[in-house]
């Protein structure tokens, strides 16, 4: 069945108010583990990957019986955040109900590992509106290539041109228009685009959901 519209969402920093927990994820562990982080720790820990930052935290901060345990703190911090902590971005749950409503069909893509993506949106109950919850592990690719809103907008059965692409990453945003899709940006932090950029590369820019409606993207 082809539809007029469809509507593919991020979800941490668009629909889960969760993307400070994943800033704070060294911080929160440093914690547990009495372990105070210096300037030259922070800045080191912020261009790397988890895989990384295991190895650093066993290493270098003698953290962990090694740096697979570390990673294992890292995976427990993470499921118990959005198992029992995570809430949803301010509007995001009213738009979602009011697509829903409209029978528009919506999907997930996103770079949050499976397992997380699932369990933070079946708490925030959004989950069940969803035709598909896509992480970029399941495409083994990201978000710098179009192929996992492709994916997404393929069980929407609805052409690119029809499909918006809800983000607020610029980079994203960036992939979404280069491929054809229609595109909304929320702002969620300056890390991940300031307004003025997003503003620019979207076909429509907020600086909360709360502030899209129906006719918006209708």
């Amino acid at each position: 069945m082809t539809h007029s519209i469809g509507v593919i969402f991020d979800c941490d920093g668009t629909l889960l108010d969760s993307m400070e927990m994943w800033h704070s994820l060294d911080d929160r562990l440093a914690a547990r583990a009495g372990v105070t982080l210096t300037a030259a720790d922070r800045d080191f820990l912020t261009a790397c990957t988890l895989e990384e930052c295991g190895v650093y935290f066993h290493e270098q901060l003698g953290v962990g019986a090694s740096a697979a345990a570390v990673m294992e703190a890292f995976d427990e911090e993470l499921l118990r955040f959005y198992r029992d902590e995570v809430t949803t971005k301010p509007g995001a749950r009213s738009l979602v109900e009011a697509l829903a409503n409209a029978g528009v069909p919506m999907a997930i893509a996103s770079s949050t590992p499976p397992g997380l993506l699932r369990i933070g949106l079946e708490r925030a109950g959004l989950a069940s509106a969803m035709e598909v919850i896509l992480s970029v592990e399941d495409v083994d690719s990201s978000k710098r290539e179009p192929l996992v809103y492709d994916r997404a907008r393929e069980a929407l059965g609805t052409e690119r041109a029809a499909t918006w692409g809800v983000e607020d990453a610029l980079y994203a945003i960036r992939t979404l228009k280069g491929a054809g899709y229609r595109t909304l940006a929320v702002f969620d932090s300056m890390t991940a685009g300031t307004p003025s950029d997003l503003a620019a590369e979207a076909d429509v820019f907020c600086l909360s959901l709360k502030d899209v409606g129906l006719s918006t993207l209708m």
